[in-house]
């Protein structure tokens, strides 16, 4: 096996040695300078070719279904450590991926170059900020935090340390939704409806604290509200009438014309969760459905948009910006009520 794919063999002198062969007349005619440059070439060449590696904060339902397996199973990146409040959780999760569990949120810098968050948004927004101020590119859950004062903050911190970010919009990346959006735009849109109704507040692993007290707005609003804007086009009003924590509805603005609504709650007893959105448009009709679709999210294509985000500089789709203008349309509805 060559020296540069087998890891048990590789060291800084044979993955020079390797990358050198491959690039053809790079060992012929050279002098010091094509040396010197040959060598950073190959050092980037070998960095690129790293997993970055990624700290964990929180070992929860979703870091546990979500994030660790996520960040642990591609060549992009490498789960480094995990921190959380419960030190026994931080410590099984980070055994099952070969990560190590830290006990202080300092130890987590120390072992990473990027930070993966899977907790509450307010305690997401303290840290990210305090992440970005140290260099560590963030991969970051919606919301971004409970407020628009503390979003800003973390957009801020982000573009003052020039960190990549890259936002967990789940829906985003499944096949469900590219072949819905793919469909919506040969409709001409004219109005949508929505709706996003769970008993998901009620019990089980997301009647987490702050989704009871907060509401279905601040953690269904962001999907619908982003899913809205993507097929309708740019929305530019948002009114809100009902109780975040039983049933809110939403009357969205659109440029060019096109209005939505939408329905959300978190607290219904329902058979299933009922995740729908109808856009009727000039040419016709189309719904999205995922619930009824067996694809599942490619939760690899996240973790590749953040690592190409992190190695190119080319920031991602759907990074702190789009977190941002969510918590502003949140935001706007919430001050509506």
């Amino acid at each position: 096996m060559h020296a540069l794919l087998d890891p048990g063999r590789r060291t800084a002198a044979t993955e020079y040695a390797a990358l050198s062969e491959m690039i053809p007349g790079a060992r012929s005619g050279r002098g010091e300078h094509d040396d010197e440059r040959m060598s950073r070439a190959v050092e980037r060449g070998i960095e690129s070719m790293r997993p970055i590696p990624v700290g964990l904060v929180g070992a929860g339902p979703w870091a546990e279904m979500v994030h660790a397996p996520m960040l642990a199973a591609g060549s992009e990146t490498r789960l480094a450590a995990v921190w959380a409040r419960r030190p026994e959780a931080a410590k099984s999760l980070a055994a099952h991926h070969g990560a190590e569990a830290v006990g202080t949120w300092e130890a987590l810098l120390d072992r990473c170059d990027a930070v993966a968050f899977a907790v509450p948004p307010d305690v997401q927004a303290q840290l990210a900020v305090k992440a970005a101020r140290a260099g560590k590119h963030l991969l970051l859950e919606k919301p971004l935090a409970l407020t628009l004062a503390d979003a800003r903050a973390v957009a801020k911190a982000v573009a003052d340390a020039g960190v990549m970010t890259q936002l967990v919009l789940s829906y985003r990346f499944r096949a469900h939704t590219l072949d819905f959006l793919a469909a919506v735009r040969e409709l001409e849109p004219v109005g949508a409806h929505a709706e996003f109704l769970t008993g998901g507040y009620l019990d089980g692993p997301f009647a987490t604290p702050w989704r009871r007290e907060h509401g279905a707005l601040l953690d269904l609003g962001p999907h619908v509200l982003d899913l809205l804007d993507a097929a309708l086009g740019p929305i530019e009003r948002v009114t809100a009438l009902g109780d975040p924590r039983r049933w809110i509805a939403l009357t969205c603005r659109h440029a060019g014309g096109p209005i939505s609504q939408a329905s959300l709650s978190g607290t219904l007893v329902v058979p299933e969760t009922i995740w729908r959105c109808v856009v009727h448009g000039r040419q016709g009709t189309r719904i999205f459905d995922p619930n009824h679709d067996d694809r599942a999210p490619d939760w690899g294509a996240v973790r590749r948009a953040f690592a190409d985000g992190i190695r190119t500089g080319r920031a991602p789709e759907f990074g702190v910006e789009r977190g941002l203008r969510l918590q502003e349309w949140i935001d706007e509805a919430s001050r509506s009520l």
